[in-house]
């Protein structure tokens, strides 16, 4: 139980809906909150559109609109800084750099600790995707990370990227991991395994192949194309291999027609589904040929957490420790179909647990403890 003198006051700033959590962007913030309330007293400020009761071990207040105009309205940081008084709070975090200059506004007004709790480097990500601004972004982006007292980042990478770059003193980077929940193998993959075949007449010796991900976000339809064009064409010349490649989630371009093209070549399209966890407890092996997009793939670590398999292109596994991951977690060069297929059918008739070395680094509990010395 929580007690007065263990507690930190803590207000994060979350600057979008993530509640309930679907996609791997929300959880990461979701359930960081969730095990950051457990151990402090925290207070969420976030858009209007969240459901409050979805939020677990924390107060969430419904401030803000869903209009874009909310990342520069001054309105917010006067009603913010009101909260932060009457909390008597000491810490505020900013959810991406976005309403860092509201952290920075009440730093300098109410001598807070303040933390930019980083899911990208966001200027680099929007560079990939092409985005004229991503300059401007990356001069605010920089000004924030230094005027923060620390920055959250998801990987090494990203805080090695922010070093080199003088967006941030070494010294105030710290490493806060995308977690799980599990703290060990789930007991109920077979139970969950079982099902899926049978719900979609799935041949008890076929491996399972899984792809999920929010499906009009360009990395992840460049990603599935990659599997439908180069990927499975050579899979389904392999003789020594039953399998199905399972997809799953939302927002499908049009052109993609449901995938009814490729239902006679071992595709299936689930589309959005209620319980994703389902799904990757069948799974067998996890795909994940994403090349662009930066951050952690977060799916990557959602999938070995419930006992898959992954094979991923080298761009794709930025940010995983590895050698918690023991040989869950297989790596190919970047657009290597044969590479990747090849990997595929060397670990599909293996047996691999994910070792309990995966568990005790990547549990959202023990990621908390880790940074929980910084708050005041």
């Amino acid at each position: 139980m929580r007690t007065a003198k263990h507690l930190a006051n803590i207000i994060d700033i979350v600057p979008y809906k993530v509640l309930p959590a679907q996609m791997g962007g929300q959880k990461g913030i979701a359930i960081f909150c969730k095990y950051l309330g457990e151990k402090n007293q925290l207070t969420v400020v976030s858009v209007k559109s969240n459901e409050k009761k979805f939020a677990e071990n924390y107060e969430l207040i419904p401030l803000l609109t869903d209009s874009r105009l909310r990342y520069a309205n001054p309105l917010w940081a006067r009603k913010i800084k009101k909260i932060a008084i009457k909390k008597n709070v000491k810490n505020i975090i900013t959810e991406h750099p976005y309403m860092a200059w509201i952290g920075w506004m009440l730093k300098k007004q109410l001598k807070l600790k303040w933390f930019v709790h980083s899911h990208n480097i966001e200027f680099e990500r929007f560079r990939t995707l092409d985005k004229w601004w991503w300059r401007i972004l990356k001069r605010y982006e920089t000004w924030a990370y230094k005027y923060a007292d620390g920055v959250f980042f998801v990987s090494p990478e990203d805080i090695q990227f922010a070093v080199e770059h003088k967006m941030v003193k070494e010294e105030n980077a710290f490493l806060v991991d995308y977690g799980i929940e599990l703290k060990e193998m789930p007991d109920d993959i077979q139970f969950q395994k079982e099902k899926i075949y049978s719900k979609y007449k799935i041949p008890n010796d076929c491996k399972m192949l899984f792809f999920n991900g929010a499906l009009s976000y360009k990395p992840n339809t460049d990603a599935l194309n990659f599997i439908l064009h180069e990927i499975n064409p050579i899979l389904f010349q392999q003789k020594n291999i039953n399998y199905r490649i399972m997809i799953c989630g939302r927002d499908l371009p049009a052109s993609f027609n449901n995938l009814k093209n490729y239902a006679d070549k071992n595709i299936i399209y689930a589309g959005f589904v209620d319980d994703i966890s389902a799904y990757f407890k069948a799974a067998d092996i996890f795909l994940n040929p994403v090349i662009t997009g930066g951050g952690v793939k977060t799916k990557v670590i959602d999938a070995i957490g419930y006992g898959a398999t992954v094979i991923s292109c080298n761009t794709g596994a930025a940010g995983i420790n590895l050698h918690a991951c023991g040989n869950k977690i297989k790596i190919v060069n970047d657009n290597d179909a044969n590479a990747f297929v090849n990997a595929v059918l060397q670990v599909a008739n293996q047996s691999i647990k994910t070792p309990a070395t995966y568990y005790e680094y990547y549990y959202w509990g023990n990621i908390i403890k880790r940074v929980q010395s910084l708050f005041e």
